[in-house]
């Protein structure tokens, strides 16, 4: 059996830990006033107030709060890659960090739509295939809701 090779999509190589067993995005924090960047700033610091240009490269937070979301009906322009033969909708998540005070956007896992999804809900990073051709998987992050727990017969 040959392994196959796994690298992050076209555009974003360096924005998240592609093996780590509990993956996260890689963000940047200003070193002079600790405002926190996803993706990482190609100049100066988000912060309109702050003049720094000096970041430091950090992980996020794996787990935050759905924000808002919606669902892709229509194919999405170039580079993105419909990973089988014709384009499948899938749910787009606006996940809130709140240590961070970042709300990332990413797809939602396969076979989690819209009508599984509540705004305030908890969800947790995780890395999958975006599609994949000859030996390669080519990764992206995307949100999953976090189990809820069953405690004495009553989710929490």
């Amino acid at each position: 059996m040959t392994s196959r090779t796994r690298v992050p999509a076209l555009g974003s190589e360096g924005w998240f830990t592609p093996d780590a067993a509990e993956p996260t995005l890689l963000g940047q924090r200003c070193t002079t006033c600790r405002t926190y960047a996803f993706p990482k700033a190609d100049f100066g610091c988000p912060n309109p107030a702050c003049l720094g240009t000096e970041f430091d490269e950090v992980p996020l937070s794996r787990r935050g709060k759905l924000w808002s979301y919606t669902d892709a009906q229509y194919k999405p322009p170039p580079p993105y890659v419909v990973p089988g033969d014709e384009h499948t909708p899938f749910a787009i998540a606006a996940v809130h960090l709140e240590t961070e005070g970042l709300t990332v956007m990413g797809q939602v896992i396969a076979g989690v739509g819209v009508a599984d999804l509540t705004v305030g809900q908890d969800m947790e990073l995780v890395i999958d295939v975006l599609y994949s051709d000859d030996d390669t998987d080519h990764l992206i992050w995307k949100w999953q809701p976090v189990s809820s727990v069953v405690h004495d017969g009553e989710a929490n």
